[in-house]
């Protein structure tokens, strides 16, 4: 009880409720990643990233990695968004210097009428033993996040079959066969509800859902294919989960932060081009806000990171309900020591606003 209690008071959990908190919490999008050493040792011992995503003793050690070097204020489990549409029969392949493709995009009716809904434990069970393996190795007053892409993202990476793309397939498929979209996001809204169910069943203590390509629609497109299919998504999971906080993250989606709040979302990622004084002001203090440094920055000297962290608390100002983020994911050559920087700076000049 006393462990569970102390998880609840977590600072990071406690700044996601809006509660007060002695300092602002801090983690770091792909925390777990190339730009660590330790890491590239463990995917070398893998093989290859998917053999470590599906190796649940090696996705925990590589979650742990950046909690053993930084006084990061919650972990976030190490797996991929593509593992959906790879357990939906799409068969993903991580090809160097290309970076994820399926070898069966979705190119027809008949290719979305073929796919269905994966059972978590069966189809995607490496991911909830990794969650399962990291719970009970990670320190039990330390959050655990889990996440999943956003049904429209998922669509962008099964339709144009790759991540480097004009988005020439989806914009297409989306105008020429809106009754095949709208099935496929339909699939994908129960499949990565019914994931963020399970992970949390296994033992996480707050989720995320990853919009990395909605910002390319325009407002009533992100309504319509984006933003409607996550609202269905949190609002299933606050009738069957209500006491797990989710994070709703759009890149690029700064010009739509008060229709993402309505969503009934606990917090908002922010990418780098949003000030977030002006986005705690237009959500009028009512959800958390993650972000958002520029992660360009950590490139920068150890003098200029204190200061644009300074920038960004400063344009919070005081009070609870902000989590220190990067925009978007840390990048693979950024030196390590740079992080140590932004996250005792964070923890150290966040004091004087809460």
């Amino acid at each position: 009880m006393e462990t569970t209690s102390s998880l609840h008071n977590s600072r990071f959990l406690r700044a996601l409720r809006m509660e007060p908190v002695d300092q602002t919490p801090i983690w770091i999008m792909r925390q777990a990643g190339r730009y660590l050493p330790e890491y590239r040792t463990t995917r070398e011992q893998a093989g290859d990233f998917l053999t470590l995503c599906r190796t649940p003793e090696l996705a925990c050690e590589v979650t742990l990695q950046p909690l053993r070097r930084y006084a990061l204020d919650a972990a976030i489990i190490f797996t991929d968004i593509l593992v959906i549409p790879d357990a939906m029969g799409l068969g993903l392949d991580m090809i160097e210097s290309v970076g994820p493709v399926f070898k069966h995009p979705i190119r027809s009716a008949k290719d979305v009428n073929a796919l269905g809904v994966p059972d978590p434990e069966q189809d995607l069970g490496y991911v909830m033993s990794a969650v399962r393996t990291t719970r009970h190795h990670l320190d039990p007053t330390t959050p655990l996040i889990g996440f999943a892409g956003s049904p429209f993202t998922l669509a962008v990476y099964m339709i144009e079959g790759r991540s480097k793309t004009q988005f020439n397939k989806i914009k297409q498929f989306a105008e020429s066969r809106p009754t095949e979209m709208h099935t496929l996001l339909e699939l994908l809204t129960q499949s990565v509800s019914s994931s963020l169910e399970a992970q949390v069943d296994a033992g996480v203590s707050a989720l995320m859902i990853f919009d990395t390509w909605g910002g390319i629609l325009n407002t009533s497109q992100y309504q319509l294919l984006s933003l409607a299919y996550m609202e269905k998504i949190v609002h299933r999971l606050k009738g069957s989960r209500p006491n797990i906080p989710i994070t709703l993250f759009t890149k690029g989606g700064g010009r739509w932060l008060e229709k993402i709040a309505e969503t009934g979302c606990d917090g908002i990622g922010l990418d780098w081009l949003i000030d977030i004084g002006e986005a705690r002001y237009r959500v009028n203090r009512e959800v958390a806000l993650q972000g958002n440094l520029d992660p360009d920055a950590l490139e920068l000297s150890d003098e200029e990171i204190e200061t644009k962290a300074y920038q960004i608390l400063e344009s919070y100002g005081r009070g609870s309900g902000h989590i220190f983020n990067l925009g978007h994911g840390i990048k693979p050559h950024i030196d390590p020591d740079k992080v140590s920087v932004l996250v005792n700076a964070v923890g150290r000049l966040s004091r004087r606003y809460h």
